[in-house]
């Protein structure tokens, strides 16, 4: 593709001992093989924002980076029935950066694979004028998915990834069009 979407997969957790290299990792290969995409990673373990929402340097430069975004997925694990606190805060260290993008979500984790987590994070992005993708990759009882090298035999996932994809590019590439010939309202 001759201008590829710039996308950026955002990694939620930022426990000690996270499972969420392993997903983030191989959603990130894959989104990769897609000419659509030009394909960055946020990882909020290494990504300092304050939890009181202050501004500071790294918050703008995070901001920047948004701000050049055309499209996200979040990569969240699901805690205690949501999403974890980084994410949250990661989405509220922003604000226009956001509006009139696509965002699509991989969930992990146990029983669940992250649906919940899901579920809370529409409500959340669309109170931030952000346009949910419909299709999900999800991976119940994740650490049983995914073999010793970082891959996945879940065909159910590799077919949602696909998906997931293809409408965020559509998403994209229609957004990215209305965002430079009528700028977002909001």
């Amino acid at each position: 593709m001759d201008n590829p979407l710039r996308l950026e997969v955002i990694v939620a957790s930022v426990r000690p001992e996270r499972f969420a290299p392993v997903v983030a990792d191989w959603f990130v290969r894959t989104a990769r093989s897609d000419t659509a995409f030009d394909t960055g990673v946020i990882d909020l373990a290494h990504t300092p924002l304050p939890t009181e929402l202050s501004v500071t340097p790294e918050v703008l430069a995070y901001r920047e980076r948004l701000a050049a975004a055309d499209a996200f997925v979040a990569v969240t694990s699901e805690y205690n029935h949501g999403y974890p606190a980084a994410l949250k805060t990661a989405l509220d260290s922003a604000k226009h950066e956001w509006r009139a993008k696509p965002i699509g979500f991989v969930g992990y984790g146990g029983l669940s694979g992250g649906l919940r987590a899901i579920e809370q994070l529409r409500q959340v992005v669309a109170e931030i004028h952000m346009v949910s993708i419909r299709e999900t990759v999800s991976f119940h009882r994740a650490k049983r998915r995914f073999d010793d090298g970082g891959e996945t035999a879940d065909g159910a996932a590799i077919d949602a990834a696909q998906r997931l994809l293809r409408q965020l590019a559509w998403w994209g590439r229609h957004l990215r069009t209305a965002r430079a010939t009528d700028p977002y309202p909001g």
